[in-house]
């Protein structure tokens, strides 16, 4: 046998050995999310849609990560809006992609909200309070983050606003 035979029989039976039980693709996994600027648009729009009506609110969008991506804080808004803001748009995204519902409002309909003991509210993040709104790719609907809203008087004020934004950029959400 040649020694280049050789070689290329050995590459083979390596190669085969080594590849067997691996799945073909590798291992990076890809994770869709906006990017900031689109991010901010959306934070931006729900802050101008409730300053429109006469409320100051705070908006945060968190990507598929559960992180904050974008934060806009309105003028006068207390500062628990900060916090409340990231808790309706984590729980939209994290709880929204669980059960397959776009607002915390559809969540806390659907009495997804965990035990009657409000176990699932002491988690830090989670915050079943209407406000929140799970953001979807316009193309495959595939989930993209959260945008939630905090400082309207009443949490469907929020939703409005959220809701009003990610209606507005829509076609942007790809």
């Amino acid at each position: 046998m040649s020694l280049a035979y050789r070689l290329t029989l050995s590459a083979l039976m390596v190669g085969s050995i080594l590849g067997c039980g691996l799945p073909a693709q590798g291992h990076v996994i890809t994770t869709p999310k906006l990017d900031w600027s689109t991010a901010e648009k959306l934070a931006a729009e729900a802050v101008r849609t409730c300053a429109a009506q006469g409320y100051s609110v705070t908006a945060t969008v968190v990507d598929t990560t559960g992180h904050e991506q974008a934060v806009i804080k309105g003028d006068t808004v207390p500062l628990q809006s900060l916090s409340v803001s990231y808790r309706k748009a984590y729980t939209a995204y994290a709880y929204g992609l669980a059960f397959n519902k776009n607002t915390t409002s559809e969540l806390i309909a659907a009495k997804v909200t965990g035990p009657a003991n409000g176990a699932l509210n002491t988690i830090p993040e989670v915050l079943f309070v209407p406000g929140g709104v799970l953001l979807r790719n316009a193309a495959d609907n595939s989930v993209l983050g959260g945008l939630g809203v905090s400082g309207a008087p009443g949490g469907e004020k929020d939703e409005a606003c959220a809701v009003a934004a990610v209606t507005k950029f829509k076609a942007e959400l790809r």
